[in-house]
C-alpha cells in the first residue's frame, strides 16, 4: 500500500555530483525519519543520511561535508545532494521512510534502489 521510489542514480566522475530523490506514496497519515542507506559490493548496508520530520539531520563520518539531506513533507518526498564524490561512495542506494498509517500503524518501508557509480 506504502512504496518509496527512488531516481536520480547514474554514473558520474569523481569529483562530480548527485542528487538523489525519493517520494513515498500510498496511505500515509504522517512519516518520521526518512533516510538513505548504501551498499557496495563486498560490505554491509550502512546509513549514510537520515533526517527527521522536524528537520534533525544524522550523517555518516564519510560523507559529513560533502553530502545534504532534506525533505519536503508536503510531498513526503526526501532528497540527498551528493557532491564531491569519490570512487568509495560507489554504491546501491536504498531509500527508508518510518511511516504512520491509519489502518496499518507504524512500520519500516524501503525503495527498490538505484546504483551510484563514481568512476572515471
Amino acid at each position: 500500500q506504502v512504496q518509496l521510489v527512488e531516481s536520480g542514480g547514474g554514473l558520474v566522475q569523481p569529483g562530480g555530483s548527485l542528487r538523489l530523490s525519493c517520494a513515498a506514496s500510498g496511505s500515509i497519515f504522517s512519516i518520521y525519519g526518512m533516510g538513505w542507506y548504501r551498499q557496495a559490493p563486498g560490505k554491509q548496508r550502512e546509513l549514510v543520511a537520515r533526517i527527521t520530520r522536524g528537520g534533525i539531520t544524522t550523517y555518516a563520518g564519510s560523507v559529513k561535508g560533502r553530502f545534504t539531506i532534506s525533505r519536503d513533507n508536503t510531498k513526503n518526498t526526501v532528497y540527498l545532494q551528493m557532491d564531491s564524490l569519490k570512487p568509495e561512495d560507489t554504491a546501491v542506494y536504498h531509500c527508508n521512510a518510518e511511516v504512520t498509517s491509519a489502518i496499518a500503524g507504524s512500520f519500516d518501508t524501503w525503495g527498490q534502489g538505484t546504483q551510484v557509480t563514481v568512476s572515471s
